[in-house]
């Protein structure tokens, strides 16, 4: 229904809805005035004796639940959705008192009201008759034939009507002939039948627009939950990225540092043993080569933290296809997005890393024989926005959870400072499955010189 250009039979698709809107408006606005202006104006009239307060609140809290059931019911009828405030937003760290009095300042509910008891009843009363009376004169009139069938002869109004006319003229003798009107009838209930699409349709539009202006959020507080969101996800990055730096310090600490002093333990014990009692000077010198050769490996395991070449060279299911073969439980990767699909760079990098800290978790504690990760591209319900899917799943012993400071909670802060979300089944005995979903931003292309 958001499309600007709409065919006539897109008119008449949604004739039904519209009519399941328009028909019982009469109603449901004359109950909704008449419980918040009984509600309000007796609350005011009673303020002096503090129940008022109660009763206007309740007033409130009533416009509420009919601004939000009139959203509902132009939802079904085929109109976009209206997003609704965020209630009791004021008071949401408050008092139960402050909360039960956040309505009385907070502008939407005085929108509400105004929107329950006077706009919607005035416009909904004058939508309604109208709705009414084009439908009954484009039934009326293509059924009039039937309906004279049954009208005995003492009840038939033509020869009352036919004598008002004037004589000189011919209108009293077609008046009187009953071919002609049925005629007439049966033209005029078509035309308004034909465009009865036009009238609901405009009529439900209206209500809409109404509905758009006064029930639904104000832009300043979008603005004000996209700010706050962005705080998050920056703040989030900011830690994503201070944790994954500690931890790349304490590993560095806790491994190769540990080696390297003693493997300068050894070399100096070595070259004091040298001249005194060769043999142990070798075999001290074998124990610093095999401590050189696991500080060389633990160096490399920590590398992989960072970019791979491979990543950036040939991109993201080659790194990761280069990620499986090293993996200690075999892996299998699957790439399901489309040739075309062109990833920026970074969204690239925070896959892998994504991906190689979730099947890092399969190796330490799933206890799997087999890990898969799949790469897909989604579209985000509602906003269109295409997501990055990657999946990772085992065949493991299943039981995961979220700890502070473990793999689970370092992807999912990483996540929420992209802007993206994860989603995690790992019930007892398997399998486990990840899905770490990541907002595919367009990136500008280079405009070409002149």
């Amino acid at each position: 229904m958001s499309d600007t250009r709409r065919g006539y039979g897109r008119y008449w698709a949604g004739l039904l809805p519209e009519l399941g809107y328009l028909l019982p408006l009469l109603p449901i606005v004359v109950t909704a005035t008449s419980v918040l202006m009984t509600l309000f104006w007796t609350g005011v009239g009673m303020i002096p004796i503090v129940i008022g307060v109660f009763l206007v609140l309740a007033a409130l809290f009533t416009a509420r639940g009919f601004g939000i059931f009139e959203t509902w019911r132009l939802r079904g009828a085929l109109f976009p959705a209206i997003e609704t405030p965020r209630w009791d937003h004021r008071a949401r760290s408050g008092s139960t008192v402050a909360k039960l009095l956040a309505p009385a300042v907070d502008g939407h509910y005085w929108l509400y009201l105004l929107h329950g008891a006077v706009v919607n009843p005035i416009v909904g009363i004058v939508s309604w008759s109208i709705t009414i009376a084009w439908l009954s004169v484009g039934l009326g009139g293509i059924s009039s034939w039937l309906v004279h069938l049954f009208i005995p002869e003492e009840y038939d109004w033509l020869p009352e009507f036919a004598a008002l006319l004037p004589n000189d003229t011919v209108l009293p003798a077609l008046a009187l002939n009953p071919i002609a009107i049925e005629i007439a009838s049966a033209v005029i209930g078509v035309i308004f039948l034909l465009t009865l699409p036009f009238i609901t349709h405009g009529l439900t539009w209206t209500h809409h627009a109404i509905a758009r202006g006064m029930l639904s959020r104000f832009r300043a507080e979008e603005l004000s939950v996209q700010v706050a969101d962005l705080s998050a996800s920056r703040s989030a990055a900011v830690a994503a990225e201070g944790t994954a730096l500690r931890r790349l310090e304490r590993d560095i600490h806790d491994g190769p540092q540990q080696r390297l002093v003693r493997l300068q333990m050894d070399l100096s014990s070595a070259e004091r043993q040298l001249d005194k009692d060769p043999d142990a000077a070798r075999e001290l010198i074998a124990q610093a080569m095999q401590q050189s050769k696991d500080a060389l490996e633990e160096l490399r395991a920590l590398s992989r933290g960072f970019a791979p070449p491979i990543l950036l060279d040939r991109g993201l299911v080659a790194a990761l296809e280069s990620l499986a073969v090293r993996s200690p439980v075999p892996t299998h990767i699957e790439n399901r997005l489309p040739a075309e699909l062109t990833l920026p760079p970074e969204l690239e990098r925070n896959a892998y890393f994504i991906a190689a800290e979730a099947l890092t978790n399969v190796a330490k504690h799933a206890q799997a024989a087999n890990a898969w990760v799949r790469l897909e591209r989604h579209q985000a319900p509602g906003s269109g926005v295409a997501l990055l899917a990657v999946v990772v799943s085992d065949d493991g012993v299943g039981g995961a959870a979220e700890a502070a400071g473990h793999g689970l909670a370092g992807i999912e802060e990483r996540l929420r400072g992209l802007g993206g979300t994860v989603q995690l089944s790992s019930p007892v005995g398997g399998p486990t499955v990840l899905i770490a979903q990541l907002p595919i931003l367009e990136t500008p292309q280079p405009v070409p010189a002149a």
